[in-house]
């Protein structure tokens, strides 16, 4: 996204949506829920009102484009859950409701479909990695805190995260091969 300081300074910068959680990759709606994420705001200026930092060292905050809230609409249209937890969401979790009574988005999957993000990410975290062969390469590395390119050391760090930790946004063009900067050149 494209942000619009105070200072009328425009930057990029990713932004996590307050007061929202959007289906994981991988999860039923995941793909349908970025294309709308991305309708709204790509190639936009929006405004932010920055609430936090997350852990990751992201911006949370309620982004505007058009002066229309982006959250508030995918909510409104099915797209996302509310994000439990915070005193926040009390306002959100109408639009919710009413999505999900009209049954639109995600809402009209299978209920069997509909497994909200935590509960998603929770499974994975307790669905234990399978483990590297003894004596192997990948034996040197271990599953923690490393989450993106910018933090592997090498293209063989890279891949076993890709294969054993589950980091699939290390391969964000989905061709195999993670973290294409440091792989380019092989491993």
């Amino acid at each position: 996204m494209v942000r619009e300081l105070e200072d009328g300074e425009r930057r990029r910068e990713r932004i996590r949506l307050a007061g929202i959680d959007a289906p994981e990759r991988g999860q039923p709606w995941s793909r349908r829920a970025r294309e709308a994420l991305a309708q709204r705001v790509f190639g936009e200026v929006v405004r932010v009102n920055a609430v936090a930092r997350d852990r990751f060292g992201r911006t949370v905050g309620e982004v505007y484009a058009d002066d229309v809230c982006v959250g508030c609409e995918l909510l409104r249209e099915g797209h996302v859950w509310v994000f439990r937890g915070r005193a926040s969401e009390r306002g959100l979790l109408g639009l919710e409701a009413e999505a999900r009574a009209a049954r639109r988005g995600l809402w009209a999957l299978p209920e069997a479909k509909r497994v909200p993000p935590w509960e998603w990410r929770e499974r994975r975290r307790a669905s234990p990695a399978p483990k590297p062969a003894a004596g192997s390469e990948a034996g040197r590395f271990a599953c923690g805190s490393k989450r993106s390119c910018r933090e592997m050391e090498s293209c063989a760090e890279a891949r076993f995260h890709l294969a054993h930790c589950g980091l699939r946004r290390l391969d964000g063009d989905r061709n195999g091969v993670p973290c294409e900067s440091l792989c380019a050149a092989g491993p």
